[in-house]
C-alpha cells in the first residue's frame, strides 16, 4: 500500500508545520504529496513552494476545482509544476459542488459531466502540444466565438513544450456516472469516504469506465487513491470524538441540504436516517448534537484508527478492495512517525 500525505486546504492561516511534514513524507518514504482547495488558499502553490524541498515524492492537487480556471489556465499550472518538480505533477480535477461553483466562481454548475469530459479533453490537448487546441464542445469553446467576441481568437499551442504529454490526471469523483467517467477518461480515481465493504459496487462503476470504447486504462494500470484517516492510536475512542464534528460538518454542511454529495454518499452505505439527522440538526445550528449522532461504525467505514497491529491488519483488507494509494493527513510529525513502519518502501 502507498501512502500519498494530504496537507489539505489552509483554514484561517497557513498551517504551521507542513513543509516539515513535507519533507519528513518522504524521507519515510511516502509515495506523494497532496494539497487542496476550496475558497482560500489554491492548491498549485503550495505543492510549489513546499514541493521545492523535496526530490522524488510526486506532487498532486486533491483537488483543484475545474471552475477555478479554464482548462488551459488548469494546463499551464500542471505543466509548470511538472517541469519545476523534473516530472513528479499530479492533476487531480474535480467539479466541487454548485454553492462554491456558483457561489464563488460565478460558473454555471450544470451538466458536470459533459464539462469533465470536455475540460479533460482541452487539457490532454494542451500536454500533447500536436496541433493548437480548439474545441468545438458547449462548455469551453475554443476559439471562443459567442456573446462578447470581436472575433480575432485563434487557435494557440503552448510556447512551453510540456515535460510530459501523458501527465496524469486524476479525477475525484463520488457518485456512479462521475466515477465511471473517471475509469473512462483519467488515470486515477482520488476517491474520498471510500468504504472497502462497498468494493463490489465501486467496481461495478468503474468497470463500466474500463469497457467504454476509447478508455484510457484498465483496471492494471489504473491508481485509486482513497482518502483515509490513518490513526495509530491506543486511545481510539478520542480520535472518534474528534472525527465526529468534521463528519457532522461534511454530512450537514457541505452542501445545500437539496444536493450535498457528501451526504449522499454515506446514504449507499445504508445511513440515510443518520444522514437527514445530521443535516437537520446542523443546520439548525445544534452542531454538537449533530456530531453526537455521527456513530462509531459510519466513521470507520472510511477510516482506520486503532494500535498498529491493527492498522496493519486493515490496510491489507484496503489493499484486497482495490486501494493502490490511502490519503492521509496527519497532525504532527509525532504521528507521521508512528505510520512510517507501515509505508512501502
Amino acid at each position: 500500500m502507498k501512502f500519498g500525505l494530504q496537507l489539505g486546504y489552509w483554514m484561517a492561516q497557513p498551517p504551521a508545520h507542513a513543509g516539515e511534514l513535507v519533507v519528513a513524507a518522504e524521507e519515510v518514504g511516502f509515495d506523494a504529496v497532496f494539497a487542496a482547495e476550496s475558497w482560500g488558499s489554491d492548491a498549485f502553490g503550495p505543492l510549489t513552494w513546499w514541493g521545492s524541498s523535496t526530490r522524488r515524492v510526486r506532487l498532486g492537487t486533491s483537488v483543484v476545482q475545474m471552475s477555478a480556471r479554464t482548462p488551459t489556465a488548469t494546463a499551464m499550472h500542471a505543466l509548470t509544476l511538472d517541469h519545476l518538480s523534473g516530472g513528479r505533477a499530479i492533476l487531480g480535477l474535480g467539479v466541487s459542488g454548485p454553492q462554491v461553483v456558483e457561489g464563488w466562481y460565478g460558473q454555471p454548475f450544470a451538466k458536470p459531466l459533459h464539462r469533465t469530459r470536455e475540460y479533460v479533453g482541452i487539457v490532454r490537448q494542451v500536454l500533447a502540444r500536436e496541433a493548437p487546441v480548439t474545441s468545438h464542445g458547449a462548455h469551453y469553446p475554443l476559439p471562443y466565438t459567442g456573446p462578447g467576441s470581436i472575433g480575432l481568437g485563434k487557435p494557440l499551442k503552448s510556447i512551453v513544450h510540456p515535460l510530459r504529454a501523458d501527465l496524469p490526471i486524476w479525477l475525484g469523483a463520488e457518485g456512479p456516472r462521475n466515477v465511471a467517467l473517471t475509469a473512462e477518461i483519467a488515470d486515477g480515481w482520488l476517491a474520498i469516504y471510500y468504504a472497502p465493504r462497498l468494493a463490489g459496487m465501486y467496481n461495478d462503476w468503474l468497470d463500466e469506465g474500463f469497457a467504454r470504447a476509447g478508455a484510457r486504462r484498465g483496471r492494471d494500470d489504473f491508481e485509486i487513491a482513497a482518502t483515509c484517516q490513518v490513526v495509530i492510536t491506543d486511545d481510539p475512542a478520542s480520535e472518534l470524538d474528534r472525527m465526529r464534528w468534521i463528519m457532522a460538518l461534511y454530512i450537514g454542511g457541505m452542501g445545500a441540504p437539496e444536493l450535498n454529495f457528501h451526504a449522499q454518499v454515506y446514504r449507499r452505505m445504508g445511513y440515510e436516517r443518520e444522514v437527514d439527522e445530521i443535516g437537520r440538526l446542523f443546520l439548525s445550528g445544534k452542531k454538537a448534537e449533530a456530531a453526537a449522532m455521527v456513530p462509531d461504525e459510519l466513521i470507520l467505514d472510511t477510516a482506520i484508527i486503532g494500535d498498529e497491529a491493527h492498522v496493519r491488519k486493515q490496510l491489507g483488507v484496503w489493499a484486497a478492495a482495490g486501494v493502490t494509494m490511502l490519503l492521509v493527513s496527519v497532525p504532527d510529525l509525532a504521528q507521521l512517525r508512528l505510520l512510517a513502519p507501515l509505508v512501502e518502501q
